[in-house]
């Protein structure tokens, strides 16, 4: 189950997002004393006294072997909502005996690497289709969100879901904490994908971001289902540790669909 976050403040602004060519040498992160920390809910602590390098730790993904056998019909059970805010349970959302559903579950509709994420998804959307493969997208925040996500991006519609209430994260046990979110070694790869990153964010507007701020500290994952069984999963370790889609490709061609 997700932790319950201290209050998070956001900055709200219709300004676009742009992203900076480079970090000011003088960048630096300001972390709060110790008591502050230890009194934060995630259980996220820093010392102030001195800087202690430490060696990152091992990354270490799920796999589809992880997850209990049932977890299909868990998942199955749970309701998010389609971007016009009408409800739809999980088993409605592709065929439960055969049919196959590749299901990304990004952080939230404000966070500018999912755009980047949803954007990939799009140019791939037609080999799924071919394939039979169902891809289902989900953030989280309000089915407004999802719809402005849709128009900006632009995101195909019918694709896009909303999960304000982060159901289904929980049930699949996706990362969640202020930790992971912005301080993450994994987190780093998204400097080297710059350029799409970039080219992702031109319509970008911080007013997709959940109302509830709370959503902001939600990682998210990657998975493929055929009917109820899992066949991948994958959760992301950091902001922007995405599942390799090269991966997701060959999976869904190599797997007979029905």
């Amino acid at each position: 189950m997700a932790v319950a976050p201290s209050s998070v403040k956001y900055l709200q602004s219709s300004t676009p997002f742009t992203l900076p060519t480079q970090l000011s040498p003088k960048f630096h992160l300001r972390f709060p004393s110790t008591a502050a920390a230890r009194a934060n809910s995630t259980g996220f602590g820093f010392s102030t006294r001195r800087s202690v390098r430490r060696k990152p730790p091992v990354v270490l993904r799920a796999s589809a072997a992880d997850f209990s056998p049932s977890i299909g019909e868990l998942l199955g059970e749970v309701t998010v909502f389609k971007a016009s805010g009408e409800p739809v349970v999980f088993k409605d959302l592709w065929d439960q005996n055969e049919g196959m559903a590749v299901v990304a579950l990004l952080r939230h509709f404000g966070c500018p690497c999912c755009w980047e994420l949803a954007s990939e998804l799009k140019e791939v959307k037609s080999k799924f289709d071919s394939s039979g493969v169902k891809l289902i997208a989900i953030g989280v925040g309000e089915p407004k969100k999802a719809l402005l996500f849709s128009e900006r991006l632009p995101f195909p519609v019918d694709s896009l879901y909303a999960d304000p209430d982060r159901k289904a994260y929980d049930v699949l046990g996706l990362y969640y904490g202020f930790g992971r979110t912005f301080f993450n070694p994994a987190s780093a790869k998204v400097l080297s994908r710059f350029d799409s990153l970039r080219k992702a964010v031109e319509n970008y507007t911080i007013e997709a971001t959940p109302d509830d701020r709370s959503g902001v500290l939600q990682q998210g994952g990657m998975f493929v289902f055929k009917g109820k069984e899992l066949l991948y999963a994958r959760k992301d370790e950091g902001t922007g540790d995405h599942a390799p889609l090269n991966d997701i490709i060959d999976l869904c061609c190599q797997v007979p669909v029905a």
